[in-house]
């Protein structure tokens, strides 16, 4: 077990290397639960997350000997990119274990650091049977992305930074893949049971609320989420009994609900996040009214990295429009005569709609003879505006669904 004196003397070893991060409060947040919202911007951490944190509190302990033996760690990209980092500064030789299918600019800056990446495996789960392989074998040392006293210390001196930014907080909701920062958090906080830790997990990578309700670590029954930050398969030993013993409420959020918080946070905070990075975020979303169990106090959401692919960025932000009700898609049903294609793009626009993309169909279970179905995907300004476009082209006389 980890405590509030373990996370004070991380936070003066990390003094000058890690950034003290802003806070920033969100108006649309804020105005959904009735209380002030803070958004605590890891984002624009050091190599983009609160991984160096914990990293660099690890490896800066190791001896003389183990430091000149090297160290190997396994990860999506975040933690890979914090103890590269770390590995720099302190003039350590690191290896890193990523996944194939990690993104492209997490793998490029985690080399940019001056670590060696070898791509292993699908999950992070398989990557650290690599690296554990490779510390048997050479001895160099394994420096965990959660499951280590030091890691979670280092990680939980984001609670302290939002101790004194926002001195009144009632809640702090933060993102959980193995739980290191978490645990982190909540020892940090355990000398102010006043204020409360929510965890959030994506739905489709959720081991921890099978966990705790288990009282032991329990694998995840699926890992298919785009938050490849938190999708971690089974929780670490450290954290797990940290968020077990401060009875910490872990929540879990949907696809859909990630990809919007992330949209929400690019267009009212003008921040860009990494999905697993907007999970806090998601919870408020999903649950505005009991996300702070009553308390008025102000929330805090910790914003735990942006990283972020930009193709990964393109289409979770399209399909955070889609669930925003911002895009519309049709398939419409008309003759198969000329003009009746300009005719229904016309009607689209007189009723406000951008046609973004049109495609055609000619056979089909719902087409006759004289039939063509034409897919639109149209731009719209919002729930009620994509109603009162099927209600408009209804009344107009076209044969519709949307999706």
């Amino acid at each position: 077990m980890i405590g509030p004196q373990d996370v004070r003397d991380a936070a003066v070893l990390i003094a000058g290397v890690a950034e003290r991060t802003p806070v920033q409060r969100s108006r649309a947040l804020s105005r959904m639960i009735g209380a002030d919202v803070w958004l605590k911007c890891e984002n624009l951490q050091r190599a983009g997350s609160f991984k160096i944190r914990g990293a660099y509190t690890r490896m800066a302990r190791l001896t003389d000997v183990e430091k000149a033996g090297g160290v190997v760690a396994a990860s999506a990209g975040n933690h890979a990119q914090g103890v590269a980092l770390a590995a720099g500064i302190l003039g350590i030789d690191a290896v890193i274990f990523m996944p194939v299918d990690a993104a492209l600019p997490k793998i490029a800056a985690t080399r940019s650091y001056g670590a060696h990446v070898e791509l292993v495996g699908t999950s992070v789960d398989e990557a650290l049977v690599a690296a554990h392989e490779h510390a048997a074998r050479t001895g160099a040392v394994l420096i965990h992305p959660f499951d280590h006293p030091d890691i979670a210390a280092g990680q939980g001196t984001v609670a302290l930074e939002v101790l004194e930014q926002v001195p009144d907080a009632g809640t702090i909701v933060v993102p959980v893949g193995g739980g290191g920062l978490a645990a982190g958090v909540a020892a940090a906080l355990a000398d102010r049971p006043d204020v409360r830790v929510v965890g959030v997990q994506a739905a489709r990578a959720a081991a921890y609320p099978a966990s705790l309700a288990a009282g032991r670590p329990t694998p995840a029954p699926e890992l298919r989420t785009m938050a490849d930050g938190i999708a971690v398969g089974t929780p670490g030993d450290v954290p797990f009994e940290v968020l077990a013993s401060h009875q910490v409420q872990v929540r879990t959020v949907s696809e859909e609900d990630l990809s919007r918080a992330l949209l929400l946070v690019a267009e009212r905070a003008k921040l860009v996040v990494e999905p697993s990075g907007a999970a806090a975020v998601a919870a408020v979303m999903a649950d505005p009214r009991g996300i702070a169990a009553g308390d008025d106090r102000p929330v805090v959401c910790v914003l735990s990295g942006g990283n972020i692919d930009p193709l990964v960025l393109l289409r979770v932000v399209r399909h955070g429009l889609a669930s925003a009700g911002r895009y519309l898609q049709l398939h419409v049903v008309v003759e198969d005569t000329p003009g009746a294609l300009a005719d229904l793009l016309r009607d689209v626009a007189a009723m406000g709609g951008n046609v973004m993309h049109v495609s055609h169909l000619r056979t089909g279970g719902d087409l006759g003879f004289s039939d063509v179905a034409v897919d639109l995907q149209i731009e719209t300004k919002g729930p009620e505006h994509c109603g009162a476009l099927l209600t408009g082209l209804r009344a107009a006389g076209y044969r519709l669904s949307s999706a």
